[in-house]
């Protein structure tokens, strides 16, 4: 007996492929099963590990760390998963899981869908992605602005008012704000299998 393969399941599994992920099946199902469940949702029988039991998952995460030298990231649903979810770098739970398994992750799924795996990857990109250009932005600014309200550039002729001051204050505030609603405009990944 086996579970069932989620729709999305293919589209999921190229996506992060795409993204240049690599995807492991870590199952307590029979080599068997397990081999085909991974040829149809398109992992590689070398990235799949079969016939673990609930206490070895932790472990297999915790050799994945060591081996492949790279975050890792669990998807589970199950009480079985717990363990292995807080193990994990980023431990992602789906939102019909048991409670345990929600508790442990990072990221919880709300709705039973594995293409929004994908969509918190690429929201976080893009989120870090946003905190370092307002970085950025920040520290330009107050490299120049903290001279030029200092008075070091008074023998040259320029200098600041109190009030200027205060507006470029509130302006590189505004500024970075701005800058980071910018990701209200997100639009969620389009994921595809490599069929269509």
């Amino acid at each position: 007996m086996a579970d069932t393969i989620k729709p999305e399941a293919r589209a999921t599994v190229n996506a992060l492929q795409r993204m240049r992920m690599g995807v492991y099946l870590l199952t307590g199902d029979n080599r068997h099963t397990a081999h085909a469940i991974a040829d149809k949702v398109g992992i590689p029988l070398e990235m799949v590990f079969a016939e673990v039991l609930p206490s070895h998952k932790q472990n297999k995460i915790k050799e994945l760390q060591e081996g492949v030298g790279q975050k890792v990231c669990m998807i589970g649903d199950g009480i079985n998963d717990s363990p292995a979810l807080a193990q994990a770098d980023v431990g992602i739970a789906v939102g019909t899981g048991t409670d345990v398994a929600v508790e442990a992750a990072d990221i919880v799924l709300i709705k039973d869908n594995l293409t929004d795996v994908v969509t918190a990857i690429d929201l976080s990109k893009k989120t870090v992605y946003r905190i370092r250009i307002n970085f950025l932005w920040a520290v330009v600014y107050n490299l120049v602005g903290i001279p030029l309200a200092a008075g070091v550039f008074v023998p040259l002729g320029v200098s600041l008012q109190p009030w200027m001051a205060s507006l470029a204050m509130a302006l590189s505030s505004v500024s970075v704000v701005c800058s980071s609603l910018l990701l209200k405009l997100y639009r969620k990944p389009r994921v595809v299998s490599s069929t269509e």
